[in-house]
């Protein structure tokens, strides 16, 4: 009889939804920055006082639940005035600010960026833009939105998504010890 018994061990575990997709948008780096690690506002001896540093972390895992080791997650935001380090913006960013990060996940799929919290500039509200690769694969391309910004109602972007894409690209930015922190978990087909 034990053989037949299917308790809560026997369950398959629940089906695991990618994290939605988002367009690059138009301000992806032509050329990165000789500065792009994790710290967003240190952009190589110069350090940027402006805006509400935020933590931005979380990890890459697949559709199982296991981490994507070695997967490259890139972000990519404005800096507080709103102008990204982009030729089509002018150019107009602050040079303190690097504007670019990127990071390898180790073993445990996490990653960590120190940043500040987005803003808005004209037509969006505030988002950070996500990628994450797997050697040559793109395997997403986001954004990450604040939970609560008045300014998510009237963005295209973040309207168009589903109640579960909305639910997992916007997240709190909440005080903590060093700043906001905003978890930012990521899933992926891999």
């Amino acid at each position: 009889m034990p053989a037949l018994w299917l308790g809560p061990r026997a369950q398959p575990a629940p089906a695991r939804r990618a994290t939605p997709a988002q367009t690059e948008g138009p301000y992806y780096p032509v050329v990165f920055p000789k500065d792009s690690d994790h710290d967003l506002l240190r952009n190589g001896t110069l350090t940027y006082p402006e805006g509400q540093s935020a933590w931005v972390e979380g990890s890459v895992s697949d559709l199982a639940g296991k981490p994507v080791a070695g997967a490259q997650v890139e972000i990519w935001q404005c800096d507080q005035a709103g102008h990204y380090h982009h030729p089509g913006d002018g150019d107009r960013a602050d040079r303190r600010f690097q504007g670019f990060g990127r990071v390898t996940v180790g073993a445990d799929g996490r990653y960590r960026f120190r940043t500040l919290r987005p803003v808005a500039y004209a037509g969006r509200t505030p988002h950070i833009h996500v990628k994450v690769k797997l050697g040559q694969r793109e395997l997403l391309t986001t954004q990450v939105y604040v939970a609560g910004d008045p300014g998510n109602a009237r963005d295209s972007l973040w309207r168009n998504l589903d109640e579960a894409g909305r639910s997992a690209l916007t997240v709190p930015f909440a005080p903590g010890s060093d700043g906001l922190q905003a978890q930012f978990p990521i899933v992926v087909s891999a």
